[in-house]
């Protein structure tokens, strides 16, 4: 068999996420049971569901590739293609009926990370990226806005007291600066980044779960997605990306 294109990888990651996401409708807004992990994180049979969906699909067109997921543990490969997957990114959001949750599908290659996927399946939107290939919005070519200074800019963060823990004072000056600050966390606000209706999104704490589809979106948007010290990788334990003009001022109030 022949090496699938980029081309391939995206148009099939895109239909698992699609897929993924149908089978979250169906358990939305309808009092689904909550259980809690070890690590105290909520998880539901829609997030259980979906990423064995994902697995299945992913196996069945590509059985030798590894495979890493939230909840259901990583499957080595052979290829040097490694599919991460997280099936309901904003579980809480979920749960409380909040349309702003996504499914992330995103393909590592040799150790970079080429394609991402971020599916919102309740407000119907899918951000879709692979490397040189662009960024994707419902089937259109999609590019980050050209804002320049933070106090013109729409930033995204997450609930304040993580903040305070990770880098005290950092929500308070963007809070005093920025035009307008909205807590639209988990994928939602990357997704508002790379479509150009937010300019920053600032989020302390990630696993490469949540980061994988997201950094390809981003920085094939004309984006950056980084670490909170500036590095390029999935791997950190935070993320921050930006429209690319206010890389270096978000940098610096993160200095």
């Amino acid at each position: 068999m022949s090496e699938p294109t980029l081309q391939e990888l995206l148009e099939f990651a895109t239909h698992a996420a699609w897929e993924a996401g149908r089978i979250t409708l169906s358990h939305f807004q309808t009092g689904v049971e909550v259980e809690t992990k070890a690590d105290s994180s909520p998880v539901t049979v829609a997030d259980r569901s979906a990423e064995l969906r994902l697995r299945e699909m992913i196996k069945g067109r590509y059985p030798d590739d590894g495979i890493v997921g939230e909840e259901h543990g990583d499957k080595e490969g052979t290829t040097g293609r490694k599919w991460i997957v997280d099936p309901i990114d904003g579980t809480k959001a979920f749960v409380a009926g909040v349309p702003l949750y996504g499914t992330l599908v995103g393909v590592e290659i040799d150790g970079e990370i080429e394609v991402g996927v971020i599916n919102l399946p309740a407000v119907n939107e899918i951000v879709a990226a692979a490397t040189g290939l662009g960024c994707w919005w419902n089937g259109r070519r999609t590019r980050v806005s050209e804002v320049d200074r933070i106090e013109d800019a729409l930033v995204i963060v997450t609930e304040h007291k993580s903040f305070e823990k990770h880098k005290p004072g950092v929500a308070d000056e963007l809070f005093d600066r920025a035009r307008l600050v909205r807590g639209w966390g988990d994928c939602y606000g990357y997704a508002m980044v790379a479509t150009g209706r937010a300019d920053v999104v600032l989020d302390p704490v990630m696993a490469v779960w949540d980061c994988a589809a997201l950094a390809p979106v981003i920085e094939e948007a004309g984006g950056t997605f980084t670490t909170w010290s500036g590095e390029e990788t999935i791997w950190g334990e935070e993320a921050v990306a930006t429209n690319g003009v206010l890389f270096d001022e978000v940098m610096s109030l993160l200095d």
